[in-house]
């Protein structure tokens, strides 16, 4: 149980990148807490799974949107037909990435352009759909999803680093002209979280046990683990934050 949060509940929350990974425990962990649930994936297997395995097992059984998010009038509709399903959207995390490894020489205007339209352009989009919905309410809560990964210097994912540190500059952007609306953002950075996705493409068990030698906790972090922190900026718990970002990396940096 990540944590209890009484204002959750009945409050309208949508999620991108819901399908699997992080995203997909953000999406059960706030329909434990009794929200209604929207979430926008490109993977319609797997999220139409996720929908299924959690049939019963929560109040508001959450509702899947095939959107490809880089296309903006899609997200735009997808925003639009979230808000009328879930009776307004109080809270939107921004979650969707894809960290593809890159090489540096190889990279074309296209794969850059691509690349960003997958982890950044997004935020903003979906951010600017559903403010107008958020004031409505009488504010709300953003959270997006940025990474260490820009901190670490890490020369394999320049394209996906100056996206992820794009979502930082782009929060406290958000912060300043929407504060003024009730309208709080703010970002977490998450460490190596060993998704699925992860262990099958990018970290094998040396990988894995040399990321937790540089952690304080002598752990894997899960996708789990991003759900608490998650759901303590979304609500009001952290009715006074905004602009900020955290870091959840197991102590990492």
């Amino acid at each position: 149980m990540a944590g209890r949060y009484p204002d959750l509940a009945g409050k309208g929350v949508l999620i991108t990148g819901g399908g699997s990974g992080i995203g997909a425990a953000l999406v059960a962990g706030f329909s434990a807490e009794g929200a209604r649930v929207a979430f926008l994936d490109i993977a319609e297997a797997e999220s139409r799974e996720l929908v299924a395995s959690l049939d019963g097992k929560v109040e508001h059984l959450p509702v899947y949107m095939k959107t490809d998010l880089r296309d903006i009038d899609a997200l735009r509709a997808a925003v639009t037909h979230a808000a009328a399903a879930l009776g307004g959207i109080g809270v939107l995390v921004n979650n969707a990435a894809r960290d593809d490894r890159h090489d540096f020489e190889s990279v074309e205007p296209d794969y850059w352009d691509e690349n960003h339209a997958v982890n950044l352009r997004h935020h903003f989009f979906a951010a600017q759909a559903v403010a107008p919905h958020m004031r409505a309410g009488g504010g709300g809560a953003i959270v997006g999803f940025s990474s260490i990964a820009y901190l670490l210097n890490m020369g394999e994912l320049p394209a996906y680093a100056t996206a992820k540190a794009g979502i930082v500059g782009l929060t406290k952007s958000l912060a300043g002209r929407l504060g003024p609306d009730n309208i709080r953002v703010n970002a977490i950075l998450p460490g190596m979280v060993l998704t699925e996705r992860q262990k099958r493409l990018w970290v094998d068990g040396d990988a894995a046990a040399e990321g937790i030698a540089r952690q304080c906790l002598k752990r894997s972090l899960l996708a789990e683990d991003m759900v608490g922190p998650c759901l303590f900026l979304a609500s009001d718990a952290s009715a006074a934050i905004t602009a900020q970002t955290l870091i959840v990396d197991g102590g990492m940096l």
